[in-house]
């Protein structure tokens, strides 16, 4: 139970910084979508969204491979990782317009010619940059905790808290 608790401890802050982010993105969408038609996603498809991506992102900080510059300067590590994430990301943004048109269309083949041809370049571009400016937004704050450290950075942000004992 411990194990668990600590896990989900772990597991919320990504997930709320992805579940806000992703509403902004959703947000973003309804206004360029506006007028066509397209059905904006649901505040509980998000919300699985961002369970995923925060899920993501734990498992891709366990990987041996993600802090592969420990010790450079932390940009090379937000690059990284804004790298990884992004392609992530980027991977489930285009999954997630895949099945909308894998269900019009009755199979993977045919969905998948289908939002080829039928996807907006330009909205889907767009939403991948602002999905890109807030993931470098979180590594670079992630990386700052992992280097100040959880207790200090909380100290910085809201206020005097009673410092750690040794």
């Amino acid at each position: 139970m411990k194990k668990l608790k600590e896990e989900f401890f772990k597991l919320l802050p990504p997930t709320i910084y992805f579940f806000v982010a992703l509403h902004i993105v959703a947000f973003v969408r309804v206004l360029m979508l506006k007028g066509t038609g397209v059905a904006p996603s649901s505040s509980i498809s998000i919300a699985v969204a961002a369970l995923i991506l925060g899920k993501a992102v734990l498992v891709a900080d366990m990987l041996p491979m993600i802090n592969r510059f420990p010790n450079k300067p932390l940009i090379y590590n937000v690059a990284w990782k804004t790298l990884i994430y992004w392609l992530m990301a980027t991977l489930i943004h285009y999954l997630e317009r895949l099945i909308d048109f894998w269900r019009q269309a009755g199979g993977f083949v045919a969905g998948n010619r289908k939002l080829l041809s039928e996807i907006i370049w330009p909205h889907f571009w767009a939403i991948q940059i602002i999905l890109l400016v807030l993931i470098v937004m979180y590594c670079m704050v992630h990386e700052l905790v992992r280097v100040i450290g959880r207790e200090k950075v909380l100290r910085i942000f809201f206020g005097p808290m009673p410092a750690p004992k040794v």
